[in-house]
């Protein structure tokens, strides 16, 4: 169950990561209830995965899942560089979380 919280908290960071880009560009009540509801609800559900996991695996596959999706999103939506470099290093930083995974 704990990977399955993990998860969630990697998502809504992603979503809170989207609400400032919106904050950003639009600056509205909406993008701020989505900022807080996202970073919330990943918080809670950082906590819930780490009373079933460890605070170092924990952490860094919540960050690894936020960094990840926050650029892919970015590269997708936001017409940020897609370039090689780019995506050479978002395979470090998973293969990284995944090493740790497998070490712990």
């Amino acid at each position: 169950m704990g990977w399955i919280f993990l998860l969630l908290a990697g998502a809504f960071e992603v979503v809170g990561v989207i609400a400032m880009n919106l904050i950003n560009k639009y600056r509205n009540l909406q993008s701020y209830i989505l900022l807080f509801i996202g970073f919330i609800l990943s918080l809670g559900s950082l906590s819930l995965a780490m009373e079933n996991l460890p605070m170092g695996l924990s952490y860094a596959v919540w960050t690894g899942i936020g960094t990840i999706g926050g650029t892919i999103i970015g590269m997708l939506f936001y017409g940020e560089s897609k370039d090689w470099k780019r995506i050479s290093f978002i395979g470090i930083i998973l293969t990284a979380v995944i090493g740790l995974k497998l070490t712990s």
